[in-house]
Order: C-alpha cells, then structure tokens, then sequence
C-alpha cells in the first residue's frame, strides 16, 4: 500500500505492507533508530513517538492508520546542536542510566507536560507513566526530569 506521513517535518511516501507497524516503518524503512522495540507487546512505552500531537506507542500502530498523520520521533526533538527543553530536563535531572526508554520516556514527559501544564505534580506524573517501564531506575529522576521539563516549555 502507498502511505504519505510527516516525519519530523518531512513527508514521506512508502510502499508498505498494509500491516506493518509504524515502529517498523521508521526503524527499518526511515532509519529513524531512537525509536526503540522493547518488548514487542505494547507495555514498556520504548517505542513512543508523538502522531498528531499525542504519544502513542508505534508499536500499536499499522500502516494505515499511520497514513496522513504527522509523526514525531526523538530524533525530530530540538534543534540542530540544542536539545529539546524535555531532552534537556532529562540530562540535567539524570533522568536515565542504561538510556534504553529514554526516547519513549521523553516523548510520554512531553504529552504529560502538554496535557497537564508547567505545574504538573508528581503523583500525575507517575500515573500518567503508567505503561513505560525503565528497567534500570527508581523512577525518581525520570519525575524529577518531567516535572522540569514541563515548567520549561
């Protein structure tokens, strides 16, 4: 099938299988590598990229419901040689370890940040975290990092 999608600001056309998952088409297809698969069941969030503004995880996502849409990955984060105000939260809040999730977790603080505001409080955050595992942290400074992200944008 021929799909046309807005990859961190470029458009796309692909010849895909109807079923190929959206993390698929921008690892293997997009060489978008920062999207990450972690568990190939849709509970760990390593995959999460924003589609029409909201984190979704990629994973879930097919082909045709990917076509049209506007994607944005951790790669399509920032600006060349600055990092995103999330990005930035998360290096200053050491809100990473092995660095595994940290893209889906970045992109699950930014639609947390963009829902609930700058004020956002931890308890929202860790519920709102709900379904993205880290599996070398206590969480503790991946809140940290949110809550600081959120304040900055």
């Amino acid at each position: 099938m021929q799909i046309s999608l807005t990859v961190n600001g470029s458009r796309r056309d692909l010849d895909v299988e109807p079923t190929l998952l959206l993390v698929d088409i921008l690892r293997d297809h997009l060489r978008l590598t920062g999207t990450h698969i972690g568990c190939d069941t849709s509970q760990c969030g390593a995959c999460n990229v924003l589609m029409d503004g909201k984190a979704v995880k990629s994973c879930t996502v097919i082909a045709g419901q990917a076509a049209g849409s506007t994607v944005t990955t951790i790669e399509g984060l920032g600006a060349e040689g600055a990092l995103h105000p999330m990005q930035a939260a998360f290096r200053e809040a050491h809100g990473l370890q092995c660095g595994f999730c940290t893209p889906g977790m970045v992109i699950a603080g930014i639609a947390i940040a963009e829902r609930h505001g700058p004020d956002v409080d931890d308890e929202t955050i860790r519920h709102d975290l709900e379904g993205n595992l880290c599996r070398c942290t206590g969480y503790t400074n991946i809140v940290k990092a949110i809550r600081a992200g959120a304040a900055a944008l």
